[in-house]
């Protein structure tokens, strides 16, 4: 009898593994698809030689991960690769607010009436952000904090509403670059404990950087299948199981997918019944023929590139997705452009480059136009770069990824106390009603992201059960 048998091959499912195997565990890893990696994958979607991450592409939460630090990864051939800048947000008049791994950069690019305010809201937390990462990323009760005193700190600076965050701020550079922090996760502006989520990003990029996998996202993936293996971990492909009697015998089962596949396979019924899940995206993955023709000099720096013409342009789209059921009319773009820093992603002077919006969750319209009329107003010209494109709307995100209901690409809405009591309110959310039944997704502490830390959190708490028994 095994010790661990882990259900899917993403980054949480995989650390989990990883981190049971590594104490001695016999552990066994099965996945639906032909390949490892879950959201952190790298395929041909477009042309050969153009390669693209169907889901992430740059990692701040990765290179900061307290599990991934831990783990000899660069060993298994995981490099990360540095733009210039991490982040930048553009404005129609050919501006751009940047987050820059230097504070005092970031904060200059507010303008003189928010400099003070954003150093002041961010330079308390860097002296101690790698046990502050642990502490935040930890929670609940898998590990006692180890600066309380920060931690609650924190918490009183990101537990209000990001809106009444960005009144901080006098001007409206800084309030639309925050604003787009927040709606990396997809959560409304208004919701509890937003604040957080942008102090998060900004501190992640101040401390680490927000780079890119040499070679993609499949890269993270890879090098933790290389290490599990290399600890004595199987892992299965091409393995789809629809209930517990498909996996051999074992002390423990661990889920990396959704609450509603948990239940289903596990025979859990109802258990998960009022878990919610959030706004699906609508994705285009581009191979064009040279740079994007940013007109923001800085947003042809950067890795990532935030599109939104101010935060009530950004408030308006998330609403639109995430209230009003209907997709925005100038949404909120999350981009990429891994190409800028990684030339093997593509041909000779040729570029990959990454988009998405935010749509109703199992939205089954076309957002194309809509998305490339927003991008030529940052980037006039745009379209005369696209040699192909590859489009994917709720329906087909859920289909690669069963974790992504409707599109969701968080696995469950990150608003309300599902924020950060997800997926039920209980201080131990990795076990089941079933005692030898866990789930380790993004739908569980401390939510989405490739960071492999709900994957930690709960195999900690299998191998204290492991113990026991």
């Amino acid at each position: 009898m095994l010790d661990a048998v882990v259900v899917g091959a993403g980054p949480n499912g995989l650390t989990a593994a990883v981190e049971l195997a590594r104490r001695g565990f016999s552990v066994a890893l099965f996945e639906a698809r032909d390949t490892v990696g879950g959201g952190a994958r790298t395929e041909e979607l477009t042309l050969p030689g153009f390669r693209h991450d169907p889901c992430s592409a740059a990692h701040p939460l990765g290179i900061n991960s307290p599990a991934f630090r831990a783990l000899p990864l660069e060993r298994y051939g995981l490099e990360w690769l540095h733009p210039d800048l991490p982040m930048a947000h553009p404005f129609p008049d050919g501006s751009a607010a940047v987050l820059a791994r230097s504070v005092a950069e970031t904060a200059a690019s507010f303008g003189p009436r928010d400099a003070g305010t954003y150093r002041r809201l961010v330079e308390p937390f860097l002296p101690t952000w790698d046990t502050l990462a642990r502490d935040f990323m930890s929670l609940p009760l898998t590990a006692l904090p180890r600066d309380p005193l920060t931690l609650a700190r924190f918490g009183l600076a990101g537990l209000p509403p990001a809106a009444l965050v960005m009144r901080r701020f006098r001007d409206e550079r800084a309030r639309t670059l925050f604003a787009g922090l927040v709606a990396h996760v997809m959560a409304p502006l208004s919701g509890f404990a937003t604040g957080a989520v942008g102090l998060v990003f900004a501190l992640a990029a101040h401390a680490r950087g927000w780079p890119v996998a040499a070679g993609g996202s499949q890269a993270v993936s890879d090098a933790l299948a290389a290490y599990l293996t290399d600890l004595g971990g199987a892992i299965h492909t091409d393995y789809e199981v629809k209930r517990l009697d498909d996996l051999p015998p074992a002390r423990s089962y661990i889920f990396d997918t959704s609450p509603t596949a948990l239940a289903r396979i596990a025979g859990l019924g109802n258990y998960y019944r009022d878990y919610r899940y959030g706004p699906g995206v609508f994705k285009i993955d581009y191979a064009l023929d040279g740079p994007v023709p940013w007109t923001a000099p800085e947003a042809r720096r950067a890795g990532t590139v935030q599109i939104g013409a101010d935060s009530t342009e950004i408030g308006t789209a998330l609403r639109a997705a995430s209230r009003e059921g209907r997709a925005p009319d100038r949404p909120f773009m999350i981009t990429v452009q891994p190409s800028v820093v990684d030339p093997t992603r593509a041909p000779a002077d040729q570029h990959v480059f990454w988009a998405y919006a935010h749509v109703p969750n199992g939205w089954s319209g076309d957002l194309t136009e809509v998305m490339e009329r927003q991008l030529e107003r940052f980037a006039p010209g745009f379209r005369d770069r696209v040699l192909a494109r590859a489009t994917a709307g709720p329906a087909e995100l859920a289909a690669r990824n069963a974790n992504y209901v409707g599109g969701d690409i968080g696995t469950g809405a990150v608003s309300g106390l599902q924020i950060m009591l997800r997926p039920k309110l209980s201080l131990f959310p990795y076990g089941t009603p079933h005692p030898a039944v866990f789930i380790c997704s993004s739908a569980t502490p401390p939510g989405p992201g490739v960071h492999g830390m709900s994957g930690h959190n709960a195999a900690k708490a299998v191998w204290r059960r492991l113990r026991q028994s």
